[in-house]
């Protein structure tokens, strides 16, 4: 049986929308013939997908070249034998391996100075395939097929581990359990802010639920923003950042009975482990990268100069973000609650 490897993405959001490619190469299988190079700090997510035969950490430095590293994953590469490889990244580095391991049949979209290092190159039409999700799905067939509907992202949590880390964070199972993701690692632009997501907790707080907050070590500085905005309530907010590993705030999340997130990787992850949430986007666009899942809302206010796509607010304002209100967001997660929660009350409305 033919053997393939994904050369995975960096961004945690963007593995976790090569899921439903996985899927379309898994499900004609009686056993799992996929395996990814990925970096250290996204395996945790190809860990929780069903389909994976094996993860192969890639030791290379991002801005790098590091030519010896690159021959090193290229020679173990090339000794298990793989059929073909799909290059999910756009950069000419992502395709090089898969090119010096001599894989037979080398896939992904022009990119980067990519002609000879790929020989199933795929034009993309960005107008035509606006989705993420629909342009790495594309890659399980031939040239210029289109997936209609591919699957959506799912991750398996660890239920173990999980168990685990409520045991040894003390976490309470009861009451109803509002999770909010404060971070997003491309920049400022995507955050919501603080005092809004304070504003936030102290309602779910106020309708009798738990508020936890979850993010990586880079997130710290956010979640700490939002106890600190949200006063007196600020004490009753479980700020869990930094005391997880992905894989664990991934399973944590499981546990939500509603997210509100910035449009990040754990948006994505929230909307893979069928929870109810809210996605917030300002400068970037659910139209590129949405949280694919029925369970979702999105919250967004249309103002002319959004998506920018940009880092920080290049015009200073913040409009996109400042502007739409804690109320349109809570409002938002009672009907996204509701299939679940029908008693929610209206307390705070």
């Amino acid at each position: 049986m033919d053997r393939i490897l994904i050369v995975a993405p960096s961004w945690i959001g963007d593995a976790i929308l090569s899921e439903p490619l996985v899927a379309l190469l898994r499900d004609p299988l009686e056993e799992p013939v996929v395996d990814v190079l990925a970096p250290a700090w996204v395996a945790p997510v190809y860990e929780r997908m069903r389909g994976i035969r094996s993860i192969i950490e890639s030791t290379t430095v991002h801005g790098r070249f590091d030519w010896s590293t690159r021959r090193t994953l290229a020679r173990t590469i090339a000794r298990n034998g793989y059929a073909r490889a799909l290059v999910l990244p756009n950069s000419w580095k992502s395709a090089l391996i898969p090119w010096l391991a001599k894989v037979p049949q080398r896939t992904g979209y022009a990119g980067e100075a990519r002609w000879g290092l790929l020989n199933d190159v795929r034009r993309l039409d960005r107008k035509a395939v606006p989705r993420l999700v629909d342009r790495f799905a594309a890659l399980a067939g031939k040239p210029n097929d289109l997936v209609p509907m591919p699957p959506r992202p799912v991750l398996v949590p660890d239920a173990s581990n999980r168990a685990a880390v409520v045991h040894a964070l003390d976490l309470r199972m009861e009451p109803n359990i509002a999770i909010l993701c404060p971070g997003a690692e491309f920049g400022p632009a995507k955050r919501w802010p603080p005092t809004h997501f304070a504003a936030l907790a102290a309602r779910f707080l106020a309708d009798g639920m738990q508020v936890w907050i979850v993010g990586s070590p880079n997130d710290k500085l956010a979640a700490e923003s939002v106890v600190q905005a949200a006063g007196e309530s600020g004490r009753y907010l479980r700020d869990l950042t930094g005391r997880t590993d992905l894989g664990t705030a991934i399973d944590l999340l499981s546990l939500g009975t509603v997210v509100v997130s910035n449009d990040s990787g754990l948006m994505h992850a929230a909307a893979a482990v069928d929870r109810p949430m809210v996605a917030l986007f300002g400068s970037s666009s659910p139209r590129y990268t949405p949280p694919l899942s029925h369970l979702a809302k999105i919250a967004q206010i249309e103002i002319e100069c959004s998506p920018c796509f940009k880092r920080e607010c290049p015009k200073g304002h913040f409009k996109c973000m400042r502007d739409l209100e804690p109320r349109t967001v809570y409002d938002l997660a009672r009907l996204a609650l509701l299939p679940d929660l029908p008693q929610f009350d209206e307390a705070g409305s």
